[in-house]
């Protein structure tokens, strides 16, 4: 990826997330990188390192590598239109970030012969902690191998079948509003049990922290990991089964399934 030029298309949020993460990636020159938007004056802190800003998408398109279109999904046609004639199929690959947005729906603005990915990423990429899923069409193992440093360079990235993708956005994306709900509600169950808020705050957010990690790096299933802090009798089992008598687990996963279903209509 390293001598690879980037257009990013409509540079927002996750767009200049991207962009840290790349600026931050060794041997990457901030010289191969483009950056879009239609009003681009937030963006203009990246031109003294070396980034190309610029409104015009067209000419950061015209002779980048891989272009990553960062733009609402009912954008994404009229993006496509605008740069397809200076497209090469044989040389380019595009990358949408938009929800819903089907390889099919993109091929109908573009070269059959093209390569074209679908790249879902999360809110964490601001922080290089994004797991980013992927599918595409057309890209040879070299393409695919670029798509997946690019986006590694805000996390991690997997690559996953096209029909997985939306529920990817629901597990991934949405997900992380989810896990936020769930330290919200037990950092006010800290407070009521006698932590003021900032207290029961750090610690439930280590607590969160040190459980992703354990599981990560032990590799381990989340009941295995359960088992080792429920002794019988304890105060451990007593909250869990409390929690399930009051539908934890059945709402957890019904609310997957209502944002699977609602993203699917």
């Amino acid at each position: 990826m390293k001598d690879l030029k980037i257009a990013i298309i409509g540079c927002g949020n996750l767009g200049l997330s991207i962009v840290n993460g790349l600026l931050d990636t060794a041997g990457f020159k901030a010289q191969y990188l483009s950056v879009t938007k239609r009003h681009p004056e937030s963006l203009f802190h990246l031109d003294p390192m070396g980034v190309t800003v610029t409104s015009d998408n067209v000419s950061a398109s015209k002779d980048a590598d891989l272009i990553v279109l960062g733009v609402k999904p009912y954008n994404v046609p009229h993006i496509l239109k605008e740069i397809s004639p200076v497209l090469s199929p044989d040389k380019q690959t595009i990358i949408s970030l938009a929800t819903g947005v089907t390889l099919e729906d993109m091929y109908k603005h573009l070269p059959a012969e093209m390569a074209v990915f679908r790249a879902m990423p999360n809110i964490a990429a601001d922080i290089q902690e994004s797991i980013t899923c992927i599918c595409g069409k057309n890209g040879d193992a070299s393409v695919e191998a670029s798509i997946k440093e690019l986006f590694n360079s805000i996390g991690i990235s997997i690559v996953i079948e096209e029909h997985l993708m939306e529920a990817a956005t629901v597990l991934g994306a949405c997900g992380i509003a989810y896990v936020l709900r769930f330290m919200r509600a037990m950092t006010q169950g800290g407070i009521q049990i006698g932590f003021d808020a900032n207290t029961a705050n750090t610690i439930v957010n280590q607590t969160v922290k040190g459980a992703a990690e354990l599981i990560i790096k032990k590799g381990i299933h989340p009941e295995a990991a359960i088992d080792k802090v429920t002794t019988p009798k304890g105060c451990t089992i007593v909250g869990l089964n409390e929690m399930e008598h009051h539908g934890f687990s059945a709402a957890m996963v019904k609310g997957v399934l209502a944002s699977y279903e609602k993203i699917e209509k």
